[in-house]
């Protein structure tokens, strides 16, 4: 349902009393936000900006640099050029860290300081001297971010691991600021211990893993303030997607509404008209936090960091959906009933319907900091567009988000893997997608598969190929196109039209070379592709269920509504005049072709004769394949697609034999 996305943000507390009481938090929110907004405003007045010290006197220590927050962080004091530090439980995350931050053009790896924050006290001992003696700054991103804990773990992880940093950080000689990350709807708390009632009474009421949000940010005011340690907060709303390029690593939350949306399986918004959940840009966060440490100003300090403008919910789900080109949910269900629906129903754990809330936040002491440091918040409703492209295209988490993109030739918006601008183009076949390609454009490398209009993630139909086609030769530079089944006719199609911008055909298994399948009601094939299990595909196309685990996303895609888009082509595969059109087309064609066909879907004596006649075309035949041998010979299809294949699958062609050709 709905949660915040930031991984060191949290979800609403309860502030000054006891017990949590809903009626009176707003108004107890403001009142933190007046003592932190005075606090800054005498520091202003006092003095304005104090001296800003050059980048090579900084020396940043990160907590949880391997988190969503963490490791844009690290990037953006890299870009700064602070010298950091971080703190890892593993060498293998500190690994991951480190190519990650290759990946974003930052190729000096931070120093690593192994320490577990889920440990009381991990770095008590730790003696303050050599590379931690000249530590400038400590950004403390560390905490865990998950519903349904236990309440001794969620304060070990997010309270006790607290009073640790700020102890450690109370050592540091040379230290000007720590910079605590909290959350829109936990910050504010006074900073006072909290008696065992509370606590007992609060962690019932509100979950583990708010409450110790709430517990925390107090804990980190009492004690910063009891050691004279210098600290800033941020208190971010739901961190969204970096806003250049959209990239994203948080998938709860915010995000898993936009999932459902995707999916089509989101049939109403929760709250209402007025229900407010504010998001801010991942690096906007990161930039913002960089500068704490050198304004004087912002010492004592805590910043609301969001974007006021964040459209209300049912207005930031029709945005996204207006971006997808899928449906936007008209009906609203009101936060008290979704409360009283079963879970299994709602699929929203009751820590996170506290988000629900028309509450406006106090965000002019933030606007007033970016403003005095030339700081521009990037604009949301775009940021919410290309976020919401890096979640489909990464497939919510679930597929890696590198090589993945959205493009848009012929104004129809396509789903794209490998090599941006690659002159080698692969159209898959039916009824799969461009990620079952995914092995090939990897062993080809200068490479890229497109989903066909109306089919895979692309949206579009069938009536869209020719000015999509044109554009992907003209616009992207494809020179080489490699057309599986249905895509071979659509790579027939567009050197037809251009025949001198595409140099080069490699025809996969094409239908119209092979014998006829019999035709299957449209309607009952809609009805099957839109049910069909991956398992059960498997088998179908392959004949070995193994193959299951890289037919995943295609039936995701079928369900999601390529079905109907399936149905229809697989319809028109088994037309006489289309295939003949297609014979037609591949005949005045005079660059080279190459087919590709498994020995057990072989070309009809039709197909091969046909191929006899072109100047320039060969045949590779690959043993035991059959009609999707992506699937079953990936090594095999990308020698042939290169024109590298081994001799031993160059075979002559033989009419014998049955064909055990599947859908497409």
């Amino acid at each position: 349902m709905i949660g915040n996305s930031g991984a060191e943000t949290g979800p609403r507390p309860a502030f000054h009393s006891d017990r949590p009481s809903p009626d009176d938090r707003t108004a107890l929110r403001e009142r933190a936000a007046q003592r932190d907004r005075a606090a800054a405003d005498g520091e202003a007045a006092r003095a304005g900006r104090a001296e800003v010290p050059p980048p090579g006197d900084r020396h940043a220590l990160v907590l949880g640099a391997t988190g969503f927050v963490g490791r844009h962080l690290v990037l953006a004091l890299g870009h700064a050029g602070v010298r950091v530090s971080t703190a890892n439980r593993s060498r293998a995350s500190y690994g991951r860290l480190v190519r990650w931050l290759a990946e974003h053009g930052h190729d000096e790896a931070p120093a690593d300081l192994g320490a577990d924050l889920t440990q009381p006290s991990p770095i008590e001992g730790t003696p303050i001297e050599g590379a931690l003696g000249d530590v400038t700054e400590v950004y403390n991103c560390a905490g865990a971010y998950r519903f349904g804990m236990q309440a001794d773990e969620a304060r070990r992880a997010n309270v006790e691991s607290v009073r640790s940093v700020v102890a450690f950080a109370a050592r540091l000689p040379r230290l000007r600021r720590l910079v605590h990350v909290s959350g829109y709807r936990v910050g504010g708390q006074d900073p006072r211990p909290w008696s065992e009632e509370r606590r007992r009474e609060t962690y019932r009421a509100l979950g583990a893993y708010e409450a110790s949000k709430m517990e925390a940010d107090a804990v980190f005011r009492f004690e910063a303030e009891r050691l004279g340690v210098p600290w800033s907060v941020v208190n971010p709303a739901s961190v969204i997607g970096d806003s250049v390029t959209g990239e994203a690593g948080q998938y709860l939350g915010l995000a898993s509404t936009l999932r459902d949306l995707w999916q089509g399986g989101l049939p109403a918004v929760p709250g209402n008209a007025r229900t407010f959940v504010p998001v801010v840009a991942v690096d906007y966060l990161a930039r913002f936090m960089t500068l704490l440490p050198v304004d004087e100003t912002a010492e004592r300090a805590s910043y609301w960091l969001l974007d006021d403008d964040t459209p209300a919910l049912p207005d930031l789900v029709a945005l996204v959906a207006a971006h997808y080109r899928v449906k936007a949910p008209r009906a609203r269900v009101p936060v008290a009933v979704v409360r009283r629906l079963p879970r299994g129903l709602t699929r929203a754990d009751p820590e996170t319907l506290t988000f629900l809330s028309g509450d406006r936040y106090p965000t002019g002491p933030a606007r007033a900091f970016a403003a005095r440091h030339g700081l521009a918040m990037p604009d949301t409703a775009t940021t919410i567009r290309r976020w919401a492209d890096h979640l489909a295209v990464s497939r919510f988490g679930d597929a890696p988000a590198g090589g993945r993109r959205f493009t848009a030739p012929g104004g129809v918006r396509t789903f794209e893997l490998g090599e941006p601008a690659a002159p080698t183009v692969v159209l898959p076949g039916l009824p799969v997608n461009a990620d079952t390609w995914a092995p090939v454009v990897t062993a080809l490398g200068r490479a890229r598969a497109a989903d066909l209009p109306g089919l895979g993630m692309s949206a579009g139909d069938r009536d869209d190929w020719p000015s999509w086609l044109a554009a992907l030769v003209t616009e992207t530079g494809a020179r080489h196109l490699v057309g599986h089944s249905i895509g071979a006719a659509a790579a027939v199609e567009a050197a037809a039209a251009q025949p001198d911008a595409v140099e080069r055909l490699t025809l996969v298994a094409p239908f119209f070379l092979q014998a006829r399948s019999a035709s299957v009601p449209r309607l009952l094939a809609r009805w099957h592709l839109g049910r069909v299990s991956a398992r059960a595909l498997a088998e179908r196309l392959t004949g070995d269920p193994a193959h299951a685990p890289a037919l995943r996303t295609s039936v995701a895609d079928l369900r999601r509504g390529a079905a109907a888009a399936t149905a229809r082509l697989l319809t028109a595969a088994a037309s006489p005049r289309w295939r003949a059109d297609l014979r037609a087309g591949l005949a005045r064609y005079r660059g080279d072709v190459h087919v590709v066909v498994g020995s057990r879907d072989p070309l009809s004596p039709e197909g091969r004769a046909l191929l006899d006649t072109l100047p320039r075309a060969e045949v590779t035949v690959i043993p035991d394949a059959g009609h999707h041998p992506q699937l079953t010979h990936p090594e095999e299809v990308a020698h042939a697609v290169a024109g590298g294949a081994p001799p031993r699958v160059r075979e002559p062609f033989s009419p014998s034999g049955r064909s055990a050709r599947s859908l497409g």
